[in-house]
């Protein structure tokens, strides 16, 4: 649920699919999360983002120190242009059943998982993460930049189960604020703000709490990044409250991150970018997202496109292209949109996102490729600037992930 690299230090106008992705999509004037002023206060260099100005990076501070400080340390990213949303009612559970892959009925309390919108022809609608809270209710995280047809989406099935006498009600978020906190120390950071133990909220469980003296708030042990971390949803009058609070700790250096490291950190850890990496045209199996299919679900075959995915499961023959991992010869990087080539000058595929890597010094990218060019060490060409720059397939997450996990019993 989002891209720039550099090796040495980034001005603005280096930045790739992220920022220039959604600058100037839309007609719409840009909309400013609650700590706008704030960013600009903190020398925020700020661009279109899914129809929010967001900061892609900080003062003299360049996208790859800000992502090798993610690595190390931690940073807070301000995520609040996400669409935040709760659902209510006895029958919540088959309400997000009915739009989603994943075993929502299946989940512990306070447990969250990633799942996927499909369309009828099983086209990937949004990615979104679906938590089942302590409180009766399901609290949802969803694209900003997909909340123009996300929330009719929801809202459709909304009526139409009220229309059958059922329980639920869609309430969005709207009055709230989500920040990420990420990185190797963000457990040392915020414990001393919180009075819930941290070390005992794993991986994609979730718990309201009371967060630097400001009341109802939610943690989820998530993110973007790789890294071990959480995000926060507050209340957004007193935001900047909380983001100074963690700016404050004398327990290690927090630092303010923006889009640019995002993007970096998400594709080393392997994550899509929704709109660049996947779309309603891709498949859950195409997108190398077959994981978020459940098996319960898969059984029932009850998910929207659930026919038309589980036929490319079952017959190889019916997967269009595959969704693969580069690393590409040095020199300037990939980008999305390029062309991937076959040695023999034929098109087998698009870059879908690209960048020098900081924590590995080298070129990744990922794109989709078609016929038997998705196997790790297939050597390929990418048409960079009119040059053919050599690329070899690789399985991805570049970087293995950092999550917290629940202990294995």
């Amino acid at each position: 649920m989002l891209a720039l690299r550099r090796i040495n230090v980034f001005p603005v106008r280096s930045i790739s699919s992220s920022a220039q992705l959604f600058a100037g999509k839309t007609s719409e004037p840009e909309l400013k999360t609650a700590l706008y002023d704030f960013h600009i206060s903190q020398q925020g260099k700020m661009a279109p983002f899914a129809g929010y100005l967001m900061p892609i990076q900080y003062g003299n501070v360049s996208i790859t120190q800000s992502h090798l400080h993610t690595r190390k340390y931690v940073s807070i990213f301000d995520v609040s242009h996400m669409l935040q949303s709760e659902v209510y009612g006895k029958d919540r559970l088959e309400f997000m059943e009915s739009l989603v892959t994943g075993d929502i009925k299946g989940l512990s309390e306070g447990q969250g998982t990633l799942t996927l919108f499909t369309n009828p022809q099983g086209g990937i609608i949004d990615d979104l993460i679906v938590t089942k809270t302590l409180e009766n209710h399901l609290y949802v995280v969803s694209n900003a930049g997909c909340r123009d047809k996300d929330l009719p989406l929801m809202r459709t099935a909304e009526t139409l189960l009220k229309s059958q006498g059922k329980d639920v009600t869609l309430v969005t978020k709207d009055d709230s604020s989500l920040i990420a906190v990420q990185g190797p120390a963000m457990q040392n950071v915020l414990q001393p703000l919180v009075k819930v133990d941290l070390s005992k909220l794993y991986f994609m469980n979730s718990v309201t709490a009371t967060v630097a003296g400001v009341e109802g708030c939610r943690i989820t042990r998530c993110g973007y990044t790789g890294e071990d971390g959480v995000e926060i949803s507050m209340p957004s009058n007193r935001a900047v409250e909380i983001v100074e609070a963690l700016l404050s700790s004398k327990v290690d250096t927090v630092l303010l991150a923006g889009l640019g490291a995002r993007d970096s950190l998400r594709l080393e850890a392997g994550l899509c970018l929704y709109g660049n990496d996947m779309d309603e045209k891709t498949t859950p199996v195409e997108a190398g997202l077959s994981w978020l299919l459940a098996k319960r679900r898969k059984e029932t075959k009850d998910f929207p496109g659930a026919k038309a995915i589980l036929e490319q499961i079952q017959d190889k023959t019916k997967i269009r292209q595959r969704r693969v991992g580069f690393i590409a010869a040095a020199g300037p990087p990939p980008r999305h949109g390029m062309e991937i080539l076959a040695n023999d000058g034929s098109r087998v595929g698009t870059i879908t996102s690209g960048v020098p890597s900081p924590s590995l010094s080298k070129n990744i990218a990922m794109g989709y490729v078609q016929g038997e060019n998705h196997k790790a060490g297939t050597k390929l060409n990418i048409k960079v600037r009119n040059t053919q720059v050599s690329a070899e397939v690789v399985k991805m997450p570049f970087l293995k992930g950092k999550y917290y996990l629940a202990p294995k019993n």
